[in-house]
């Protein structure tokens, strides 16, 4: 029963994390969404936030939000990066940790600065009270409604992955549906709104029963092929989610282990976006969940050398990619060279304490595997030190007793 929760928290995580990442289009439908997703100046710092540079993204939308002081969206616009500099910088934004069922009965300990926690309750709280002001004193403000749903779903990525309040962060999710329903409504061609509902759609055929009653949302019904309808014409169309969208659909089928389709689509943004370390990274983790090795070793190694290039990519999280390449390689049965990336990632200045003990945890078993027992030992002795994340402590023990011998 913990695999049917964990495939479906892993679905719905999937449209929170990576699937937030980017939010805006190339091609905008005027008539269709609000008008300050047009400004230039959003434009120009959304194209920060698709290279990942948070702090110029920021900086500029908070110039939008000082020019725009009642308009519902400019608060999101802060919330969306305020949330994602502080997902990248916990490495929280790598789809490994949430591709496995281990994510649901992790022991990890995300310390987020209170701070932090407070502007992210106080962005979430001033949208949704500028939304339904509007929305009382005009029940057809299709912009309103879709602002406010889409500040619940940003919320909900939030409190899931930092936090692990998985029925709070459902029952979220369900009201951001609600309010794109409502917008939709008012405005069928209003696309931005089929991508929550679409999550919403997927997510919950993927939930068994029980677990629908656990995060109360019994009744809500779930489809996963009009998820993806929903999720394709949204890209296609919608003027702030198409990027989104497309990340999302990645996600669901690689879900579904429909791998040709999620490298597709994945390619398209790693093309469109080559200096998005997130899209290039998650190309290279696509092609080694699929099977294909020695493309992955390839990819990972490529994002690797373009983050030597100075200017390339801003503030790279190469434990990610030196991890990904690890368990490639280690999975081709190069144990040496996994080895090797294993310490890389854990040596690297900006890791997670999470990573990093992950890290250190696979290195003792590589090199138990190359019988170099003293360097193994050491790597047990760092993954089951002090710190905050404990989740390697008792296996990292248990190997300082017996080596590890890949059985």
């Amino acid at each position: 029963m913990m695999s049917g929760l964990a495939r479906a928290v892993r679905c719905t995580i999937g449209m929170l994390c990576l699937g937030t990442v980017c939010a805006c289009a190339q091609k905008p439908e005027v008539a269709h969404t609000d008008p300050l997703n047009l400004d230039p100046q959003v434009r120009d710092a959304y194209e920060h936030f698709y290279n990942l540079d948070y702090d110029g993204a920021l900086s500029r939308f908070e110039v939008v939000q000082k020019a725009h002081p009642n308009e519902p969206m400019a608060y999101n616009y802060l919330l969306m990066v305020t949330i994602f500099r502080e997902l990248y910088h916990q490495d929280l934004l790598d789809t490994t940790y949430y591709a496995h069922d281990s994510f649901l009965t992790s022991k990890r300990t995300v310390s987020i600065p209170q701070a932090t926690r407070d502007r992210i309750e106080s962005l979430t709280n001033s949208v949704i009270t500028l939304s339904d002001a509007r929305t009382k004193a005009n029940n057809q403000d299709k912009n309103a409604f879709f602002a406010r749903g889409y500040a619940r779903g940003l919320h909900a990525a939030f409190i899931t992955l930092a936090d692990h309040s998985y029925a709070s962060a459902a029952r979220q999710g369900y009201a951001a549906r609600g309010d794109s329903e409502q917008a939709l409504k008012i405005d069928p061609q209003y696309a931005d709104a089929k991508m929550a509902i679409g999550i919403q759609q997927f997510a919950v055929a993927s939930l068994p029963r029980f677990v629908r009653l656990v995060v109360g949302i019994v009744g809500v019904g779930g489809n996963k092929e009009k998820g993806i309808e929903l999720l394709r014409d949204s890209a296609a169309h919608g003027v702030v989610t198409r990027v989104e969208s497309r990340t999302t659909l990645s996600l669901f089928l690689r879900h579904d282990a429909r791998y040709p389709e999620a490298l597709a689509v994945q390619h398209g943004l790693a093309v469109e976006f080559p200096h998005d370390y997130l899209f290039r990274l998650e190309e290279a983790n696509l092609s080694k969940d699929e099977g294909i090795g020695p493309k992955a070793i390839d990819v990972y190694k490529a994002v690797i050398e373009d983050a030597k290039k100075p200017g390339y990519f801003t503030d790279p999280r190469l434990q990610m990619a030196y991890f990904g390449l690890a368990d490639t390689q280690r999975g081709q049965n190069l144990i040496q060279d996994a080895a090797e990336n294993y310490l890389l990632a854990a040596n690297q200045p900006n890791c997670s304490d999470w990573l990093r003990k992950r890290a250190q945890m696979n290195a003792g078993m590589m090199l138990d595997l190359l019988h170099r027992r003293d360097e193994a030992i050491k790597q047990y002795k760092l993954a089951a030190g002090p710190g905050e994340d404990q989740t390697q402590a008792d296996a990292a023990r248990k190997y300082l007793k017996t080596p590890y011998t890949g059985k």
